[in-house]
């Protein structure tokens, strides 16, 4: 629980007058369900090198140790579940509270919980697709072919490069999820940043273009963020614990 509990009950008024309110969730919303956290210490950068898009596109190499990275990590994000902030989230939409949830997570863990309006900035990691003919494919179909010795999965369809529908160093944020993630933080009269380190670009850029555009800003997160101080309120703490009772007004 927040140390400021004067700060909690400020934005619970915030949240309960608001008409048009956006949640922007991080890498926090999802550890608690086991998700594994990519940049923290002991995360998964730390154990695996990143493979940039340019480097998977290039080297067989690089796709090699790809595809060995999200075949040793898949069971952590195949055995996480929604947690209570996931839910508490997918029930303020029920409730008509909020207009949608612009995520960077890659879990699919908001949709599970029941949140119908979802932004993935980052991509998903329950999808595959080819890079040449567009094809998708579900994620656990691919991990069944590396378990069992394939090392460089290719498309059925027409041969081409297979990628997890995620968005890897060196890519762009989709075109299309950018520009409804700006449309939803500039539109909105309250943006609540869940669980993010806001040190990554450009979803970092929101909760700024939400504060210039009037909104208020509320930071639920463990860690001090470069944005702090744009905040209405920052309450410090676990997302999946102040979040439920945030939401209960």
């Amino acid at each position: 629980m927040p140390a400021d509990l004067g700060s909690l009950g400020e934005a619970q008024r915030l949240l309960a007058a608001s008409r048009r309110a956006v949640a922007f969730t991080g890498a926090g919303v999802s550890t608690a369900s086991g998700v594994p956290d990519f940049r923290s210490p002991g995360g998964i950068w730390s154990r695996y090198q990143p493979v940039t898009i340019q480097e998977f596109v290039a080297s067989e190499d690089a796709r090699r140790a790809y595809w060995r990275y999200k075949k040793e990590t898949y069971r952590d994000f195949a055995a996480a579940r929604p947690n209570a902030a996931h839910h508490a989230l997918a029930r303020l939409e029920r409730g008509g509270r909020l207009l949608a949830v612009i995520t960077q997570n890659i879990d699919g863990l908001h949709q599970e919980a029941g949140s119908r309006e979802v932004v993935e900035l980052h991509g998903t990691n329950r999808r595959v697709g080819c890079l040449e003919c567009g094809r998708r494919y579900a994620a656990s179909l691919i991990q069944d072919r590396l378990l069992a010795g394939c090392e460089v999965p290719l498309c059925d369809g027409c041969g081409g490069i297979l990628k997890a529908a995620t968005v890897s160093f060196g890519q762009p944020v989709p075109q299309e999820a950018w520009a409804e993630a700006w449309r939803l933080a500039t539109g909105c009269d309250l943006l609540l940043v869940l669980g993010s380190s806001l040190v990554v670009h450009p979803a970092a850029a929101l909760p700024g273009a939400a504060a210039s555009a009037g909104a208020a800003v509320v930071i639920v997160n463990r860690e001090a963020t470069p944005l702090d101080a744009l905040a209405a309120h920052v309450l410090r703490g676990a997302v999946e614990e102040i979040l439920p009772v945030l939401a209960a007004a």
